[in-house]
């Protein structure tokens, strides 16, 4: 068989691909909200029902898939998941109430919540150490792209075909996804299209594992300071990229009178710039490892500086001109996205390969849970300050706890791990 060079970026542009469908498939529900509210007359709260449906799935999810993965590995790992979450994808069009869609997004939470545990360890096992976060910050950025796609392909397929088509057309790119994935992957070991060059580099820097006990039992990774590092990271974070997510259009809408019935090419600004933050954010830190720092002084250099700059979007409740907020909010989820590589890239530098889906899988559990808690905090502001006439005074408050909130996770994984050698 031939030997191809630098496979191991083949694989990335796979779980970029991966990634961008997953997000498109998670997307869709929200951009047909219109059409099916008046299709099937839901009310907000039936929608909050459907929203929380896969939400809550997706915690318990990221809880199981991690230690499955492990477990099973990784190409059968991620074979199962695209399976689910492309199924349940394509279900949706068969539902005809507020039960039916949920029973869908149930499996799709499911489904979706083993993507980043697999995509997480994949990165592990085919990349070393000074180049994980550049790797993960690739395959990352898949997040906000495929958003845009979304936000091109689903009016297009409605129009066209209907909103049932919507579903079953991007719910198949999962199968489609998963012929390359079996085609071309296996680890690295197994693989015979890699150099011997490639796997040697691949393999230099292994027994530099911060934990070297194998397999560690589930419940063992729960007296690891590294584990509570990672899941501090992500339950105090992971709720501010969903509040940029689902509350940016509504701020724009109510600040600044965008016409939300029309293609917005602010909010694809915004969201086109985490792409670029993701790449960037993995590339400082790899930057710093090749350079001769040691592994976790680069990633917590790396996090304290997006820590800083994420103070600015406090400065935002000032801001009077659409496209310097456009400017601004798109510097700070820009930002986001490279702390979220970072400490997505720490699970792997703290934990041997055979454990890393298990660790992430818990830390995302931890972020689905403040998921789920900070937007009742958001509704409880926005909606407090719009009976009073000031709606802008809650989303004020908002930006401030946005902000600050990154150097509060900071101090807490620092605290944490210092002492680690």
């Amino acid at each position: 068989m031939k030997k191809i060079k630098n496979y191991r970026w083949i694989i990335i542009a796979l779980l970029f691909i991966a990634t961008c469908i997953n997000y498109l498939d998670r997307q869709i529900i929200g951009l047909l909200k219109p059409i099916l509210e008046k299709e099937f007359s839901w009310t907000e709260t039936n929608f909050s029902h459907i929203v929380m449906a896969f939400t809550a799935a997706y915690a318990v999810g990221l809880l199981i898939s991690g230690g499955l993965i492990d477990k099973v590995g990784t190409k059968i790992g991620y074979t199962v998941t695209v399976i689910i979450w492309s199924t349940a994808a394509m279900f949706h069009a068969l539902a005809k109430s507020v039960f039916g869609f949920s029973v869908a997004r149930i499996f799709l939470g499911i489904g979706e919540a083993g993507h980043f545990p697999a995509a997480v360890k994949t990165v592990a096992e085919w990349f070393p150490k000074k180049e994980r976060a550049l790797a993960t910050g690739i395959f990352n950025a898949g997040t906000s792209v495929g958003v845009v796609i979304a936000l091109f392909i689903t009016p297009y397929i409605y129009v066209q075909f209907g909103w049932q088509a919507v579903f079953w057309i991007t719910g198949a790119l999962g199968f489609l996804w998963l012929i390359a994935w079996l085609y071309f992957y296996e680890i690295p070991a197994k693989q015979k299209r890699i150099t011997e060059a490639e796997l040697a580099f691949i393999e230099s820097d292994q027994q530099s594992e911060t934990i070297t006990q194998k397999n560690i039992p589930w419940r063992q990774l729960f007296t690891y300071k590294q584990t509570w590092a990672y899941v501090a990271g992500k339950f105090l974070i992971d709720p501010i990229y969903w509040f940029f997510l689902f509350w940016l259009p509504s701020y724009f809408a109510t600040t600044f009178h965008i016409d939300l019935k029309k293609p917005s090419v602010e909010l694809m600004i915004i969201y086109a710039s985490t792409t670029i933050g993701s790449i960037l954010g993995g590339y400082l830190s790899s930057h710093l490892i090749k350079k001769g720092w040691r592994v976790l002084n680069a990633r917590q250099t790396a996090l304290f500086i997006f820590a800083i700059i994420e103070l600015s979007v406090i400065l935002a409740q000032f801001v009077t001109n659409v496209w310097v907020a456009v400017a601004l909010i798109s510097l700070v989820i820009a930002v986001h996205q490279a702390w979220a590589t970072n400490i997505f890239t720490m699970a792997s530098d703290m934990f041997p390969k055979e454990s890393v889906s298990s660790v992430v899988g818990i830390g995302g559990m931890a972020g689905a849970i403040g998921g789920i808690l900070f937007p009742m905090l958001v509704g409880y502001l926005l909606d407090t300050y719009k009976a009073l006439g000031h709606i802008e005074f809650g989303y004020n408050i908002l930006f401030t706890i946005c902000g600050c909130m990154y150097l509060c996770a900071f101090t807490i994984i620092h605290l944490l791990i210092r002492k680690i050698p």
